[in-house]
């Protein structure tokens, strides 16, 4: 019951310093992005998703589920699979970034009606020398991230299944002292997978819905808890329509739309006095990842307008022939007062009888963003497959 009134009164409290913005100052200077830590959870690591626009809550299950919606693997066509993926990470400015990912999982029970899976994302930003305030070398260091998890799915009927992730997440982002520390937290993923067949004249189409909440959990130190940053918890939810043209060709159009379920951070220039700006960052900084997240749909300091802001949104369709060839493209978009990030996006596939590769390319609408011409491979195996061509050549 204490905590309960604490977190009400913390709620209470942040909503108060809120109302002290100068809602001129921000309307004046709109330019209001979200900054949450650990920002690679948010980065597609596949090429799939990623040749569609960023897309993947209700995308057809592969096995990079983990990543966009787990639920959906209790509805994969094969009892296990495994992918690698491999992504160049800003590379029109810098060299040496990169993420790397490795998902799978195993499918069980009745019917293979539930599914166990896991996956490893580790984001390296190479070699940094790091400075002090003064300007003085402090040591060379390498910035890392890395997130390790488990889930498990289920379907809840013939058209319904749910999901949950456990996640493991290591920070290393900045040099190590007295003062600054690696952090280490933890998350969860809540998810769920809705699929129905509808007859369009003699075609039977496939209509899917996903939801995922992803990266509910703690918070991110670096300097022993003095400050704080919030995990990039993210609502995700799309849908998927899939039209047979004939017995070989497929098309499938599939649209997302996700918003942060984090608070914002003050801003200096949106306060009229120092302390009124101090006073709300020492609310920000001792809010928890709870709080933050319902605290998250009415703190945006230009109101609801702002709110929709914050949400983005992507479009992308694939097209496949015999099951074997796949041709994507999409479209993401970002408002231009939280990030701007607009891009379009051109994928390519092949499936043989047991793998597939699959590689994206992004085409930013602006020359100067550092997302342009970012590369995505990734290579999936189909491990059932793969074992009943091993146990074939046995015999």
């Amino acid at each position: 019951m204490k905590r309960i009134i604490a977190l009400t009164l913390t709620a209470v409290t942040s909503l108060s310093a809120l109302a002290q913005v100068d809602k001129e100052r921000a309307e004046a200077n709109p330019y209001n992005p979200l900054n949450p830590a650990m920002m690679s959870l948010g980065i597609a690591p596949d090429a799939r998703g990623g040749g569609m626009g960023d897309v993947g809550a209700a995308t057809d299950p592969d096995e990079v589920s983990q990543f966009w919606n787990p639920a959906k693997y209790a509805f994969a066509y094969s009892r296990c699979g495994l992918s690698l993926n491999y992504t160049p990470w800003l590379r029109k400015i810098v060299s040496g970034i990169n993420l790397m990912n490795a998902a799978g999982y195993y499918k069980f029970g009745y019917d293979d009606n539930q599914a166990v899976s896991a996956s490893l994302t580790y984001f390296s930003l190479g070699e940094v020398t790091a400075y002090n305030s003064e300007g003085v070398e402090v040591q060379v260091i390498n910035p890392m991230e890395m997130a390790l998890d488990v889930g498990y799915s289920r379907m809840l009927s013939e058209n319904f299944s749910m999901g949950v992730v456990f996640r493991y997440l290591h920070s290393a982002m900045t040099y190590t002292d007295n003062d600054n520390k690696p952090d280490n937290t933890f998350s969860a993923d809540i998810a769920a997978y809705y699929e129905a067949y509808p007859q369009i004249g003699y075609n039977e189409c496939k209509w899917a819905w996903g939801l995922n909440i992803s990266n509910i959990g703690g918070k991110v130190s670096y300097d022993g808890g003095t400050t704080s940053q919030f995990l990039p918890t993210k609502a995700r939810l799309g849908t998927s329509f899939t039209f047979p043209i004939d017995d070989y060709n497929l098309f499938t159009i599939n649209a997302d739309a996700d918003k942060y379920l984090i608070p914002t951070a003050p801003k200096r220039d949106y306060y009229n006095d120092e302390q009124t700006y101090q006073d709300a960052l020492r609310d920000f900084y001792d809010m928890n990842g709870f709080t933050g997240i319902f605290k998250s749909f009415n703190d945006a300091p230009r109101g609801m307008k702002e709110e929709l802001e914050e949400i983005s949104w992507g479009l992308g369709a694939e097209y496949t022939y015999d099951r074997r060839f796949f041709l994507r493209a999409g479209y993401h978009f970002e408002h231009e007062n939280k990030g701007g990030r607009k891009y379009f996006t051109f994928g390519a596939g092949i499936a043989l009888n047991v793998f597939h590769i699959d590689a994206s390319y992004v085409l930013s609408s602006e020359q100067t963003s550092a997302l342009d011409q970012t590369l995505r491979f990734s290579l999936g195996f189909d491990l059932e497959g793969l074992r009943d061509i091993m146990g074939g050549r046995r015999r």
